[in-house]
C-alpha cells in the first residue's frame, strides 16, 4: 500500500503533483536541486489550496493538515521510506535518466517508481533503474490540481501489481486514469502537440497572426484557449521536446517542428514561465510578439 510519496522536481508538474498528493493525505517528499526553488513551489502550493479555500472547495484545517505533510530537501537520502516516487524533472531523456540513476540506491527494494514524462518511452527509462517491473508512467496534465486526467502507461516489464497499485492511486487522489500503450507521446500529446505545431506553420507562413490564429480556433472550433495561447501556457520548449520525440521515434514527417517553435525555443522564449512566448506577459496584458 503507498502511504510515503517522493516527488522529484518542484517546478509546475511537481508542485502541482505534491499539491493533490498531499490533500489525498499522502506524505509527501518534495525534492528540487535548490532550496530557493523548494520554497516557491511550497509557496505556490499555499497560494492554490488558499484559493481552493476561498471559493469553498476546501477548509483551512485541511490546508494546514496538508501543508504540515509535505517535507522538502535537496538530497535523494529522504526517498528512503517512499513506497513511491514520481519523477517530474524537465522533458529531457539524459535529464531522467542521470536522475535514476542517483535515485535508486536511495530506495528500499519494494518502491515504485514513476515517471511523469509527457512522451518518452517508458520501457526505456524503466530499463535505466535497477526495476523494470516496478517502473511505469504517470502523466498528469497540466494544473494537476484541475485538470482530472492521468495517462498511465505500462512500460514492456512493469508488472501487474504495479500497475494496479498506481491505478489505485490515481482513483485516490480524485483523477481519472486513461491507460495508454508505450509510444511516443502516448494519448493525449500525441493528438494536442501536432495540433500546436500545426497553428504555429500559419505564423510561420503569414497567413494569419497570432490573434487571428488563436480567435479563429477559439470562436471557429470552440477551444477554451487558443493554440498559441495554450503552447505558451505549456511551455515551448516542452512542445518541441514531445514534436522532436514524435519525429524522431515515428520517423514521419507530419511531426516535423515548425522552424518558427524551433526559433523561439532558441531565442529563450518560452512562453509564460520565461515572460515571453508567442505572446508578450512582461505588462499587465499579453501582448502578441507576432
Amino acid at each position: 500500500m503507498i502511504k510515503t510519496i517522493g516527488i522529484i522536481g518542484a517546478g509546475q508538474m511537481g508542485s502541482g503533483i505534491a499539491h493533490v498528493c498531499a490533500m489525498s493525505g499522502f506524505d509527501v517528499k518534495l525534492s528540487d536541486v535548490t532550496e530557493e526553488r523548494l520554497s516557491a513551489a511550497v509557496s505556490l502550493i499555499d497560494k492554490n489550496i488558499t484559493r481552493q479555500v476561498t471559493k469553498g472547495k476546501t477548509t483551512e484545517k485541511a490546508k494546514q493538515d496538508a501543508l504540515a505533510k509535505i517535507t522538502t530537501g535537496t538530497d535523494f537520502a529522504m526517498f528512503g521510506d517512499c513506497d513511491f516516487v514520481i519523477e517530474a524533472a524537465s522533458e529531457n531523456e539524459s535529464v531522467k535518466r542521470e536522475i535514476f540513476k542517483k535515485l535508486v540506491p536511495n530506495l528500499n527494494k519494494d518502491a515504485m517508481i514513476a515517471s511523469n514524462t509527457s512522451s518518452i518511452s517508458i520501457t526505456r527509462l524503466a530499463a535505466s533503474t535497477d526495476r523494470p517491473a516496478k517502473f511505469m508512467g504517470m502523466h498528469f496534465m497540466n494544473p494537476v490540481p484541475v485538470m482530472a486526467l492521468v495517462e498511465l502507461i505500462r512500460g514492456i516489464a512493469t508488472e501487474e501489481e504495479t500497475f494496479s497499485a498506481v491505478r489505485e492511486l490515481t482513483t485516490s487522489l480524485g483523477k481519472t486514469a486513461a491507460v495508454a500503450e508505450d509510444f511516443p507521446a502516448f494519448i493525449v500529446n500525441r493528438s494536442l502537440l501536432p495540433m500546436i505545431n500545426e497553428a504555429v506553420y500559419p505564423l510561420y507562413e503569414g497567413v494569419g497572426s497570432v490573434i487571428a490564429i488563436d480567435t479563429a480556433m477559439k470562436l471557429g472550433a470552440n477551444h477554451p484557449m487558443g493554440p498559441l495561447e495554450l503552447a505558451d501556457f505549456i511551455g515551448l520548449d516542452t512542445c518541441l521536446a514531445v514534436m522532436q520525440v514524435l519525429y524522431e521515434g515515428l520517423s514521419d514527417s507530419k511531426y516535423r517542428p515548425c522552424p518558427l517553435l524551433v526559433k523561439y525555443v532558441e531565442a529563450g522564449w518560452l512562453g509564460r514561465k520565461t515572460g515571453r512566448g508567442f505572446y508578450d506577459y512582461r505588462g499587465e496584458t499579453p501582448v502578441p510578439t507576432r
